[in-house]
């Protein structure tokens, strides 16, 4: 007998710029109209570290960004032209010669020698990080933009702290992982490495890489200003290799434009007052030496910009189906905290909650969230997101477009990628694969899916306008990563800005 499946295509889910003017294409409505925050000509200072042949590289390349350049990968539905940077941002980058931080090149290459040997990782962080603390202050430039060779880009090594009794337990659970990623049938490189924001993923912890340390090293100081990582493979690569200029130019900008503090675009489809949370876990170390799992809220809100809060640390026995879990006092303190930090941002509570998991919801998180909410938001809305091994090809062996939502039994698909119609493309190698979801009691999945699809189009750190999960996903997935390079003890920065 033939299950009924149910296929419905949500239309893309509209962006917000200047004026008040609506695309669902971020660089075609940038170029078109400028950015949502639009107010005239922004000048963005910005600081420079790296070492002084890198700094020059990186100064004059981010000059480019002032002129034309044509996009040089084929499809021009997808890859535009860039404009320059006023007419793309209605902004201009002024690099002064005092936000400039030269690293020694006789020290930095003996710091990294050693660090390939596992020693001095440390002080090669510190090196850095000396360079660009310089730089805070009264006086500090809007974005500090990192220049760094493609070798300490590729810097991954065994953590040192790790005693070999944790190392043996964080394998095991990396090898869960894996085999749970494996489940997922066939899984390409590439939905492998999509997949990875939905796990704690132990290698976190088991390796450090450059790029985590320094954006977590950078952080902690008190006048912390955000930070770009530029790669001198990405000045110096030609237009035939990989992304053109153009291409790179609209993300690098994009993304510099919101460190410094605007706002490119944000979506015309998500009701207002209400506060999208996402709820992670992921492998930390305590001072005493015991594994834990820390648990950690990331909220966004049109109202407010999105932030992140640290919860409770989670023994690893506390898990259900080999799944970190909150009980209800820490489910309730999590959420108390978030609705605390959200009204102060927005300066009254939120009308409606809508969580955002990758994992099924335990009777304990459920009450406790449900016990925070109680007299002071009216609906709590329990939405768990994970990967599933359901696949679908339209007739002809076509591609499903992105927002199509499968209904199968009590069971539904969000195909978050896909083939774009306004690209006219698919831009993946292989089947696209969707999430599942769904909701913890009586729910609309299709006016949660619509959400999750536009939640999809808030990740400034590019400006394609799609991603595979949720900005609440993404941006557990970022502040994961950089936990496991703070002290237990440590608050890490709440703001979106420090962790893209």
């Amino acid at each position: 007998m033939a299950l009924p499946l149910k296929i419905d295509v949500l239309p893309e889910p509209a962006l917000e710029f200047s004026n008040a003017a609506r695309d669902i294409d971020p660089r075609r409505g940038l170029a078109a109209h400028g950015p949502v925050d639009n107010r005239g000509l922004r000048t963005i200072r910005l600081g420079l570290v790296g070492l002084p042949e890198d700094i020059e590289a990186a100064r004059a390349w981010l000059r480019r960004t002032e002129r034309f350049a044509a996009a040089a990968e084929g499809n021009s539905n997808r890859f535009r032209d860039w404009p320059g940077l006023e007419k793309a941002l209605n902004c201009r980058f002024i690099i002064d010669d005092a936000f400039l931080r030269p690293v020694e090149p006789a020290v930095y290459n003996t710091h990294f020698r050693d660090a390939l040997t596992g020693k001095s990782f440390d002080e090669l962080v510190e090196l850095f990080d000396g360079r660009i603390s310089s730089l805070f202050g009264d006086d500090a430039p809007d974005c500090i933009v990192v220049c760094i060779r493609p070798e300490l880009g590729d810097l991954r090594v065994a953590n040192p702290g790790l005693t070999p009794e944790e190392r043996k337990a964080l394998e095991v659970l990396r090898a869960e992982e894996e085999s749970d990623q494996l489940a997922l049938f066939q899984p390409s490189p590439d939905e492998l490495k999509a997949a990875e924001a939905l796990y704690t993923m132990a290698d976190d912890l088991l390796f450090r890489t450059f790029y985590r340390a320094i954006k977590a090293r950078t952080m902690t100081h008190d006048e912390a200003v955000p930070i770009q990582i530029l790669r001198r493979d990405a000045i110096d690569r030609p237009d035939d290799k990989g992304q053109s200029h153009a291409t790179r130019f609209w993300n690098i900008a994009t993304s510099i434009y919101y460190k410094a503090r605007g706002i490119p675009w944000r979506p015309t489809d998500l009701p207002k007052n209400v506060c999208f949370v996402g709820i992670s876990f992921h492998h930390m170390k305590k001072r005493s030496g015991h594994l834990v799992y820390a648990s950690v809220a990331q909220a966004y809100s049109t109202d407010v910009q999105p932030f992140a809060l640290k919860g409770a640390n989670i023994d690893y026995e506390q898990r259900r189906d080999r799944q970190p879990y909150l009980s209800e006092g820490q489910a309730k303190a999590l959420l108390e905290d978030v609705l605390t930090q959200y009204n102060d941002r927005a300066g009254v509570m939120p009308d409606r909650v809508v969580i955002h998991k990758t994992s099924g919801y335990q009777p304990e998180e459920t009450e406790g969230f449900e016990k925070a909410a109680k007299d002071r938001v009216a609906t709590v809305d329990c939405v768990w997101i994970r990967s599933t091994a359901f696949r679908m090809v339209r007739k002809g062996l076509e591609e499903p477009w992105r927002g199509t939502l499968c209904t199968l039994m009590d069971q539904s698909y969000l195909f978050t990628g896909g083939y774009v119609p306004w690209w006219n493309e698919y831009p993946g190698m292989h089947i696209p694969a969707p999430l599942e979801i769904g909701c913890v009691g009586p729910g609309d999945v299709r006016e949660r899916a619509k959400e999750i699809l536009t939640l999809t189009k808030m990740n400034w750190n590019s400006s394609d306008g799609i991603a595979r999960l949720p900005i609440t996903l993404l941006f557990a997935r970022k502040v994961g990563e950089l936990m496991c390079e703070l002290s237990d003890n440590a608050t890490p920065k709440p703001s979106y800005r420090f962790y893209v």
